[in-house]
């Protein structure tokens, strides 16, 4: 028998990330010793062992390295099933009758796209609410599989599309921003060498998947901290050209000749059938 219960994976999962049963146990509030044997009675099911137990403690398997990203993905899916079945028949919503869609994008980006698309799709007959979520630095992803968001808009290079549909709406240059009395605040452009190895200021770091890459920049986790920074003389950074809109008096935007393009995309779940979300998205298309 092919087929996995929530709960198993649940348990599995728990385990597979503490990597100790008395911890996995604590957490998903239960005794250590059932919690065991489910996981044996899995693996027996399976046919497979998911789990090496030694004195030293328990690593994953090959197989339990496949389960445990399967299992997230597959928990995600249920709760996501769940936020989304509730906000499509208005059970979440603040007045308990409307059906909306919520649109997650980082905090401070593509304001003036997005202000265009929801005065446009505001205007079309079938439009319902839409709730705009802003998230941290590259988490539209993680909004979109787990129900949290039903549509995002990305940028490429820096948001992996892997597992979502999308469209594009607007390719842009980069800027480097850094404090308006640096001495390279001053020049027409720039290019990426140039900011990269300033010795008195250092690229800001921003975080990848939760970690952040070794350097001696400031580790960044929102916009405001950022731009204190900046101002503060501490640090410069990389960002679309649309950010010109939220710098401050204290910043400085030079173009960079050879930084890539940001592609911004308005992405959804591939499997997704709901006519609201398929409305904004022909907006979107048109604008």
């Amino acid at each position: 028998m092919d087929a996995l219960e929530t709960r198993e994976l649940r348990y599995f999962v728990a385990v597979a990330e503490e990597l100790h049963f008395g911890r996995a146990a604590e957490r998903l509030g239960m005794a250590q010793p059932p919690l065991s044997r489910a996981i044996q009675q899995l693996e027996r099911r399976l046919g497979v062992a998911l789990l090496n137990r030694n004195r030293r403690g328990v690593s994953l398997t090959g197989a339990g390295e496949v389960l445990l990203q399967e299992g997230r993905a597959a928990l995600d899916a249920t709760i996501a099933a769940a936020r989304r079945t509730r906000r499509a028949g208005g059970a979440d919503s603040p007045d308990g009758s409307r059906n909306r869609l919520v649109l997650a994008l980082k905090a401070g980006g593509s304001h003036e796209l997005l202000q265009k698309l929801l005065d446009a799709y505001a205007a079309e007959p079938d439009a319902v609410e839409v709730e705009v979520l802003p998230c941290g630095i590259c988490e539209q992803a993680e909004l979109l599989r787990d129900g949290r968001a039903d549509v995002a808009l990305m940028h490429t290079p820096y948001n992996s599309l892997a597992g979502f549909d999308s469209e594009e709406l607007m390719t842009e240059g980069q800027i480097a921003v850094l404090p308006a009395g640096h001495p390279l605040a001053a020049r027409k452009t720039l290019c990426l060498a140039d900011v990269s190895d300033i010795p008195d200021l250092p690229l800001a770091r921003w975080p990848r998947h939760g970690t952040y890459e070794p350097g001696p920049g400031p580790e960044i986790r929102d916009q405001t901290q950022l731009a204190q920074l900046i101002a503060l003389g501490r640090t410069v950074t990389v960002l679309p050209e649309s950010a010109r809109a939220w710098l401050w008096a204290e910043h400085a935007a030079v173009p960079l000749s050879d930084a890539p393009p940001v592609v911004t995309h308005i992405a959804w779940p591939a499997h997704s059938r709901s006519l609201a979300l398929a409305g904004l998205i022909r907006t979107a298309a048109r604008l």
